[in-house]
């Protein structure tokens, strides 16, 4: 009954977003398009690095020309929502030109799981080009299927690399400590364990884990204040943001405020009080991909705001934050799914477009 009401609930608010581009307090400039993207990140230059998911890293010039960077990644396994993902500079990027990518891999089997790899980016004036590729985390084990394979990465403040492991649709290695699947993963920068992760006496792969029992996780940031924060799919509804708390256990998919697409019901977080419950929940899904908290001055009064790209629901999402706790304010609905989320240097807000031609938009404020 509860879900049912909030159903019905989201319909209306979903009925109540901004669609008409006359109301939307930014401009949204088409910048070109790309084959299926998936991430983005912006060089200290103000360049940008694009990925697309059939395994090409681009980069965008300010002339809105791209060139190939890479696309040399070891056995990829392109198809369903594999592919190249995330991409993301070292902190000290300027002094070790370090880049890290994320992409779906397979073995000799054919089965197939996530891994993080990083190599040395080489720029001059007309391009870039990327050395040294080496892996240094793989999901364990590769398993059969084609979805959720998570692979979103963030660098704290104090330097740990963090990653986002989906539990690939198998459901029970979210709890199961001997995958690192359905998992939020810490590591050092090379890839190492850290000594005071939550499991490292664990050994193993649960050395790596901060936290477990997690779903499709498809976006992670910190805010200002060095809190992380992720968001995953749910299972039929039920899309959560998550405050990510060190050694905490989210409940997948013993709960969840979503349901099976079967249609089996999953007891929700309520019904289990020992599991961290999520910070916010969407109930019909947004189905979230990509996100970014905004920290720029382009856009003022959304300084410290949260900013989530919606696949199913397209939408831009804004979230506000109040300490550890989020609620969704307002909603964008721009007509196409959103595939990425990125803040620009000068504060502007970019999205990349999910699909064949996917289109690269950079949003300004009105009055700017």
């Amino acid at each position: 009954m509860q879900r049912a009401v909030l159903l019905l609930l989201g319909v209306i608010l979903t009925a109540c977003v901004a669609a008409d581009p006359d109301a939307w307090p930014f401009n949204a400039t088409p910048v070109t398009t790309f084959k299926q993207p998936w991430a983005m990140t912006f060089l200290p230059d103000g360049r940008l690095l694009v990925t697309e998911k059939a395994g090409r890293l681009l980069l965008l010039t300010a002339d809105g020309n791209s060139t190939v960077v890479f696309e040399d990644v070891p056995n990829l396994a392109y198809g369903g929502q594999g592919g190249l993902g995330d991409v993301v500079l070292h902190p000290d990027f300027v002094e070790n030109k370090l880049l890290y990518l994320s992409f779906a891999e397979a073995d000799e089997r054919g089965l197939r799981g996530a891994a993080v790899a990083r190599g040395m980016l080489e720029l001059d004036p007309a391009g870039a080009h990327l050395k040294n590729f080496e892996v240094i985390w793989r999901q364990v084990p590769k398993v059969t299927g084609r979805g959720h394979y998570g692979h979103r990465i963030a660098f704290s403040p104090d330097g740990y690399l963090f990653i986002t492991s989906g539990e690939r649709q198998k459901f029970d290695p979210a709890q199961d400590m001997q995958t690192n699947l359905g998992k939020i993963v810490r590591l050092k920068a090379d890839g190492s364990v850290p000594s005071d992760n939550p499991f490292v006496a664990h050994g193993g792969v649960a050395a790596e884990v901060w936290t477990l029992g997690h779903r499709n996780l498809l976006g992670l940031a910190f805010d200002g204040d060095g809190r992380l924060w992720n968001h995953e799919m749910g299972a039929r509804h039920g899309d959560e943001l998550n405050l990510v708390i060190r050694g905490e256990n989210y409940g997948y998919p013993i709960v969840s405020d979503g349901d099976h697409y079967s249609g089996v019901e999953i007891p929700d977080h309520a019904t289990r009080p020992e599991f961290t419950a999520p910070k916010a929940v969407w109930i019909p899904t947004i189905a979230p991909a990509g996100f970014v908290i905004y920290s720029g001055k382009l856009f003022s009064d959304w300084d410290g705001d949260g900013f989530i790209g919606g696949l199913e629901s397209e939408s831009l999402i804004r979230v506000e934050f109040d300490g550890e706790t989020a609620r969704e304010a307002e909603r964008f609905a721009l007509g196409e799914r959103i595939r990425e989320v990125e803040q620009g240097p000068d504060g502007s807000i970019w999205l990349l477009e999910d699909g064949r031609r996917g289109r690269l938009l950079r949003l300004t404020p009105k009055n700017h």
